[in-house]
Order: C-alpha cells, then sequence, then structure tokens
C-alpha cells in the first residue's frame, strides 16, 4: 500500500470491498429492459436542471424591472446562454415527462401494493414538485403568456374554498400580480422546490433500498436464466448508457429547437386566448368544462383519490376479488386525460 493509500484510509477508514457488498444489492432480472429504467431518468434531467439552473442565476434578475431584459441578455447575448437556457427548459419538458411514465409504469404494474403504498405517495409528491417546478419556471420569463399564465393559476387556486384567498396571496404577495411576485417565483423554483424534490428522492430511495424493487415475470424469459444480476456494474452500466442517451437527445433539442422569447409582459393587455404549457393542457380543459369552484374542488378530489390509490386499491380487490380492477381503471382514466390533452392541444392558441 503507498502512503498515500495510507493516509488516506487513516482519515477515511471505508473499505471498498465492504461498501461495494453493501451497496450491490440484487436487480430484477425486468430491469435489464431499458424502458423499466425510468426511474433515474428524472433524477439525470433534475441535476441537469440544477446545473444549468445554477449557470442561469448568474444572470437572472427576479424583479418586473429587470426579469425579461435579463432573460433577453441571456438568450442573445451571454456567451453560451442560449444553449444552457435551451437545456434548462428541455431537460424540464422530459422530466415532467418522464416521471409521469414512471407513475404510469408504477401504476399499471401495481408496483404500489403493500408493502410499497408509502412510496407512491412520495413518487406523487415528487410528480406535484416537478409539475410547481414547470410552473413557476414558466412564469419566471416574464413574457406576455407567462405573466398572464401566472395571474390565471392564482386566479384559480383563489377558488379553492377555504385556503384559496390566502394562497393565491401568498403566491402573488397580494392580491394581484406585484413587484413581489417574481421574487417569490423565483424562491419557490430556485430554493423551495428543489430542496422539496431533494429531500423526497432521498425518501424515495431509501425505501426502495429497504423493500427491493418489485419482482416482474414476463413469459419470454428463458428457462434457467438467473432471476437477478447485480447493482454494480451491470445496473450501473445501463443507467450510464441512459444518461450519455439523454444529453444527446438534449443537446439535439436545445440546438435545433432553442428556447425562444415572445414579447414582454404587459399588464393593460389581456391576450385573447391563454396558453398554459403542455403538461397542464389536460387540466385547463377540465376547467373549461365545468365553472371554477366545482372544476377546482373536482380537480383537488381526484388529485386526493390519486394519492390514497394504493388503499382504494386494496380495497376494491377485497370487495370484488378482481386484481386487475385498477389496470382497467388505469386504462379509462388515461385515455381520458390524453383525449383532453389532444383536444386542447387542437384549440387555436
Amino acid at each position: 500500500m503507498s502512503v498515500w493509500s495510507r493516509w488516506w484510509r487513516s482519515r477515511v477508514p471505508i473499505d471498498g470491498q465492504q461498501l461495494m457488498v453493501l451497496t450491490n444489492e440484487p436487480v430484477p432480472n425486468h430491469m435489464r429492459r431499458w424502458w423499466f429504467c425510468l426511474g433515474g431518468t428524472p433524477a439525470y434531467l433534475f441535476f441537469i436542471q440544477v446545473f444549468t439552473g445554477i449557470l442561469l442565476a448568474f444572470y437572472y434578475q427576479p424583479s418586473a424591472q429587470g426579469a425579461y431584459e435579463s432573460v433577453a441578455y441571456i438568450t442573445y447575448e451571454a456567451n453560451l446562454g442560449w444553449f444552457f437556457r435551451s437545456l434548462h427548459k428541455w431537460a424540464a419538458t422530459l422530466m415532467i415527462a418522464t416521471v409521469i411514465l414512471h407513475q404510469m409504469r408504477v401504476y399499471f404494474t401495481a408496483a404500489y401494493r403493500a408493502p410499497r403504498e408509502l412510496n407512491w405517495v412520495v413518487g406523487m409528491l415528487l410528480l406535484l414538485c416537478t409539475l410547481g417546478l414547470g410552473f413557476t419556471g414558466y412564469s419566471l420569463v416574464f413574457e406576455q403568456l407567462s405573466y398572464w399564465g401566472a395571474t390565471v393559476g392564482a386566479n384559480i387556486a383563489d377558488t379553492v374554498p377555504v385556503i384559496g384567498r390566502p394562497l393565491k396571496r401568498m403566491l402573488l404577495g397580494g392580491d394581484g400580480y406585484s413587484p413581489r411576485t417574481l421574487p417569490r417565483l423565483y424562491v419557490l423554483h430556485a430554493a423551495i422546490l428543489p430542496a422539496s424534490v431533494m429531500v423526497l428522492l432521498t425518501i424515495h430511495i431509501a425505501l426502495i433500498r429497504l423493500h427491493g424493487i418489485t419482482e416482474l415475470e414476463f413469459g419470454d424469459e428463458p428457462e434457467g436464466e438467473p432471476k437477478h444480476f447485480n447493482f454494480f456494474p451491470d445496473h450501473v452500466m445501463t443507467e450510464l448508457i441512459i444518461g450519455l442517451v439523454l444529453m444527446v437527445v438534449l443537446s439535439a433539442l436545445a440546438t435545433i429547437e432553442p428556447a425562444g422569447l415572445g414579447p414582454m409582459a404587459d399588464p393593460l393587455d389581456t391576450p385573447d386566448v391563454i396558453k398554459p404549457e403542455w403538461f397542464f393542457y389536460a387540466t385547463f380543459r377540465w376547467l373549461k368544462l365545468f365553472s371554477g369552484t366545482v372544476a377546482v374542488v373536482s380537480l383537488g378530489l381526484i388529485l386526493f383519490v390519486m394519492i390514497v390509490w394504493p388503499w382504494i386499491d386494496a380495497l376494491i380487490v377485497r370487495l370484488t376479488r378482481w386484481r386487475d380492477a385498477s389496470f382497467w381503471i388505469g386504462v379509462a382514466v388515461a385515455s381520458g386525460i390524453i383525449a383532453m390533452t389532444v383536444w386542447e392541444a387542437a384549440v387555436e392558441h
């Protein structure tokens, strides 16, 4: 052992071989299929968001007077500013998409059932935080549409019974969009929500480590093939390949379709149509189909049902003895969400 190795081992008494044994848990064989590895993809994208967000924060000014000009400077003047802003935007889009796809995979494989109910709840909270990051990030640009999108979002929150008005005032810093609004949205986007995601990710991974990954078996698996493989290096290599592919895709998207910049927000000019981001299309269509409070309360009820679904599913199975009921309920709900998303997307904005 070299002098450097002895010095390091005396200061950090960790045995590499023991650490590998401790962390090298067996991974179910179905995880060899890359589409079952979507759980790690949002984490990659989140850390890309953090890295690019820090770079953007050097230039961004969270105020009504400086927000738009600072984003314009990043986009048109700062060295590679357009590229890092576009990376940030596309990583946000893909992060939301992959979190949704991961939750759908967990749902349709019934991986939320006992004893993993709490991890489903953590996953739902991660989805809500991710959507919150998308909403607040979109609002920080201070474009015409993002300004009115934040205003409409706050007005929707105002229709929630009991807590609606305090929620709106907390979000906007008053009864309407004010000089305090952008700093609050920035704190949410750059501090509170990322910190929440980190805490929830830690809990999520810890619960996975304690319970293990849900075992899934398929009819096309060869006879006599081992049911598990090592986390390191096999699964780590799969995740690294996914990460490299993601970087290529993100770089291509940022180059081919860079983030643009619309007209500056004008509080005196209300657009004919308010356009939300794509991940809120279904929600926006729902709000159009029903009146204010009814739409908001029903959305809240749907969200509550989604969060506590593992226990509802257990009750359905106990009463009907039909273990596939949740699958077909999920097909119907997913079809409805897709239909409303397409419907809203087809509307001219």
